[in-house]
């Protein structure tokens, strides 16, 4: 049996790929939580109704990723801290961080509630569509104090060594999930009420394990104890989080937009092609955000410790670790568009060729999002949250948003995903540009 992997070991790729291995599943997982609902609705449900979930979740997202946005910068301070060997200073800072998301997240919790149907109006949902729209986010705000928890303790678990325990809580969740949307959808008839009930249930499981877990006593490097306030300390995870909370939000803002366009220019079936190309993005963007959600724990710690070289190392393995996936991923998006819009698409044939056409365009991006993902999260690791969030600011509000507003005024329907394509190539080019101006001054 190989034994745990230590943040201050020196590290191979072996080493890199076997500790970043439970962090790339646990947020593969984590994505299989939207993708499963999507999967039973579109098949068991309607299409209408497939079209609502699409709607409304990058609402949902916003406001996780308000709060989220503690927890990454967080993660990154904690993991610092320990670097400089102060294990009590961690700890309790490690336990302000999940105190203060839980009360923030019931507070999001009731307001979104409350605003729901207004949120959903200002979308452009009428109807029936409004309706479902409606039902499906109230019922999964209920889960939403939980669900930030969930991703949070993904990286928490990192931080403390124990990447495995995270693994399995969140593979627990995501089967959970799966089984509660067969009994709600297929077994009861619950149909859009019954898928957003099996997801908002399953984040109990991910969510509530790792309290109990934590906050009693373990022999990870991290636990619960009496959190001690600390504003500068908050302000600083806000600040460095803040690029992740950039990043997630005008990635949600931008899908909002998107579904908006996609009203004006192709009607209800645009909205159900974008779902599907983002549930696909989902899983393969998992993957370069939990490797570098694995890997920021490390740099994180080292650089706290000022051992440069190994930041040399961990920075040049990761790159090369990056670009050989986005290259892996784009093969895999050109070869699977068809069986994968065949499967959520059943006997709509024509949408399912204009589900593949814009897969062949939309794929082409998957060979820059890696090291858009990265850049940005490994200056997160460095504590310098400013560079971060202004690699995701002009990935997203420049870059992204800038082309789905005008693309299609050249391009029709494609010029929407083609503006993916041009957004990664950009956000790509200036996390390098960033990379190489600052390389003295972090020594890696």
């Amino acid at each position: 049996m190989k034994s745990r992997i230590h943040l201050s070991e020196h590290f191979t790729y072996g080493k890199l790929l076997r500790f970043t291995f439970p962090s790339i599943v646990m947020n593969i997982f984590a994505s299989l939580y939207i993708v499963v609902d999507g999967y039973f609705v579109a098949d068991f449900v309607g299409k209408t109704e497939f079209a609502a979930v699409n709607l409304i979740i990058p609402v949902l997202n916003i406001m996780g990723t308000i709060v989220y946005m503690i927890g990454v910068g967080g993660s990154a301070l904690i993991a610092k801290t320990l670097g400089e060997k102060n294990r009590k200073k961690a700890n309790s800072l490690f336990s302000l961080i999940v105190m203060t998301s839980m009360v923030l997240g019931i507070l999001m919790t009731i307001a979104g509630f409350i605003f729901m149907p207004q949120i959903t109006a200002a979308l452009g949902a009428e109807g029936r569509l409004l309706e479902n729209t409606v039902l499906y986010g109230r019922i999964f705000i209920l889960a939403l104090p939980v669900w930030i928890l969930v991703y949070e303790f993904q990286l928490f678990f990192v931080v403390a060594e124990k990447p495995g325990l995270g693994l399995t809580v969140t593979v627990c969740a995501g089967l959970c999930n799966i089984l509660l949307d067969a009994i709600f959808i297929i077994g009861f008839k619950w149909g859009l009420a019954g898928a957003a009930a099996a997801s908002a249930l399953s984040q109990f499981v991910g969510g509530v394990f790792p309290l109990f877990y934590f906050g009693r006593k373990n022999n990870s490097l991290l636990k619960l104890v009496k959190p001690v306030w600390d504003g500068r300390a908050l302000f600083k995870c806000c600040i460095n989080g803040s690029s992740e909370f950039m990043a997630e939000a005008a990635t949600s803002l931008v899908g909002i937009v998107y579904n908006v366009q996609l009203l004006k220019y192709a009607g209800e079936d645009g909205v159900v092609i974008y779902g599907l190309l983002m549930y696909f993005s989902l899983i393969f963007c998992a993957v370069f955000v939990g490797y570098s959600n694995g890997v920021g724990a490390v740099f994180s710690y080292h650089y706290g410790a000022q051992n440069h070289e190994e930041l040399k190392n961990l920075r040049k393995r990761s790159l090369v670790i990056i670009w050989l996936t986005s290259v892996i991923m784009f093969i895999l998006s050109e070869a699977l568009a068809l069986p994968f819009s065949a499967l959520f698409l059943n006997n709509e044939g024509h949408l399912v060729q204009q589900a593949v056409h814009a897969f062949r365009i939309f794929s082409i991006g998957y060979l820059f999002t890696g090291m858009a993902i990265f850049s940005s999260a490994f200056f997160t690791a460095l504590n310098d949250g400013q560079v971060s969030a202004l690699i995701s600011f002009l990935r997203t509000f420049i870059f992204d948003l800038g082309a789905v507003l005008l693309l299609p005024l050249l391009l029709g329907v494609d010029g929407i995903w083609c503006s993916v394509v041009f957004a990664e190539l950009m956000a790509t080019v200036t996390g390098s540009i960033f990379m190489v101006a600052l390389r003295k001054k972090y020594h890696y």
